[in-house]
């Protein structure tokens, strides 16, 4: 069972907005290279306000994402294109539906 996950909100400077929702749309076909990320989710809360939800199996999965390029490609682009570094939050996971 999916046990661990990340959620990040992720905060685009007014001006960015379009590039940074590109980057999250861009980033699903490096989420399907990760063969440790069971789910991979990017989302839009507002205008400037994005986030991501990915689950994994186990720690290691988790930790592999976390070094991996789609994290790499968010902190390149945080100084530039986000109001705020990406809040980045570890979850467990307490129950899942998925395919």
């Amino acid at each position: 069972m999916t046990q661990t996950g990340l959620l990040a909100r992720i905060e685009a400077k007014p001006e960015h907005a379009a590039q940074v929702q590109e980057l999250l749309e861009n980033a699903l076909e490096l989420a399907r290279q990760e063969t440790r990320t069971v789910s991979w989710y990017s989302f839009r809360l507002g205008p400037t306000s994005f986030g991501v939800f990915d689950t994994f199996d186990d720690e290691a999965g988790r930790q592999a994402h976390l070094n991996g390029r789609i994290a790499a490609a968010l902190m390149e682009i945080a100084g530039t294109l986000l109001a705020s570094p990406p809040d980045i939050q570890k979850v467990d996971v307490l129950a899942a539906k998925l395919p």
